[in-house]
């Protein structure tokens, strides 16, 4: 009966703490881990994201950079910090619903091991090419790459979105290309300026200011709608290539067993903070879409993508260790 009592009390106590630890949340600041280099895409929504976030809870947010394996070691961490809410990944399309279906042997889940705590944007891609490559449409980069076998070299994030566009391109238009697989999007822009390869895919938030200013030419965007910066620009649709997702999302994710109450509270500063005017207008101003989504509907996304991106893993054979 005393065992019984007293593990009566141990469940009670730890009950108990969880509504104690929402109300005293935050006491120090929350630190969002980014699982890319600085200066990409996945980058910059975060830091914007997550300015004045101290307005709303009364403590600061850090956005650190854990660049390396396609995001995985970003994301690794994360899924193994204490589940608490000091510690979230600025995850979403390219680390919880793409990841799970690439790699098969990784030591952490993509998916049960996280929860979501926030909608925050949606992103879409393009494929370009340096100005140098006499190329102006899909349909013309896999002719001049069948007549030049091996000439052009690809490069991407390794095991993300826009390394999927590229594959799908290829196997949709028969272009022949070497890949080259980059830690991040920041040194694959860089290459591609610099004409070390000649073909990216990569984020509107990242790639507009450079077609725009002719460094980088574009040849077709994913969204499901042309870049309104863009006009003469075709969809992947309307270049004859259907099937691949029109979205990436970036989401805010907790270790999976943080507190409810917690998320609720992350859930509701962050979305505060995203409808605000100030802020609705940054995210558009680099390219992207504000989101703000109940809980319940961030679930079923993570769900809905995962289904997507598996269409394309096997349609483009690539699946990776």
């Amino acid at each position: 009966m005393k065992t019984f009592l007293a593990v009566v009390s141990v469940a009670t106590a730890l009950g108990a703490a969880a509504p104690l630890q929402a109300q005293t949340f935050p006491d120090r600041p929350v630190k969002v881990i980014v699982a890319y280099p600085p200066g990409g895409p996945t980058d910059t929504i975060a830091r914007l994201a997550t300015q004045g976030i101290v307005e709303q809870l009364g403590q600061g947010m850090i956005v650190e950079n854990i660049a390396g394996a396609g995001g995985r070691i970003g994301a690794r961490d994360v899924a193994r910090a204490a589940p608490d809410g000091y510690t979230l990944l600025l995850g979403g399309s390219n680390d919880n619903t793409i990841a799970p279906v690439l790699y098969k042997s990784l030591d952490y889940d993509p998916i049960k091991d996280f929860v979501p705590v926030s909608a925050v944007a949606t992103d879409s891609n393009a494929i370009v090419v340096n100005p140098e490559v006499p190329v102006h449409t899909l349909a013309e980069l896999a002719s001049y790459t069948k007549a030049n076998p091996g000439k052009l070299t690809s490069g991407a994030t390794l095991g993300i979105a826009p390394h999927l566009m590229l594959e799908f391109i290829r196997v949709r238009t028969g272009a022949d290309m070497v890949f080259v697989p980059y830690k991040g999007a920041a040194p694959a822009i860089a290459d591609v300026l610099g004409n070390h390869i000649q073909v990216n895919a990569s984020a509107k938030s990242v790639l507009l200011p450079l077609i725009k200013d002719g460094k980088l030419r574009a040849l077709a965007v994913s969204s499901a709608e042309r870049w309104p910066e863009l006009p003469d620009v075709p969809t992947l649709h309307e270049s004859g290539l259907d099937g691949f997702p029109t979205a990436v999302w970036f989401m805010l994710m907790a270790p999976a067993g943080t507190p409810p109450a917690v998320i609720a509270k992350l859930n509701e500063a962050i979305n505060l903070r995203i409808l605000t005017k100030e802020t609705r207008e940054a995210i558009r101003k680099i390219g992207l879409e504000p989101h703000v989504l109940a809980l319940d509907v961030l679930a079923k996304v993570i769900a809905d993508e995962t289904q997507l991106w598996q269409g394309v893993a096997r349609e483009t054979g690539v699946h990776l260790e």
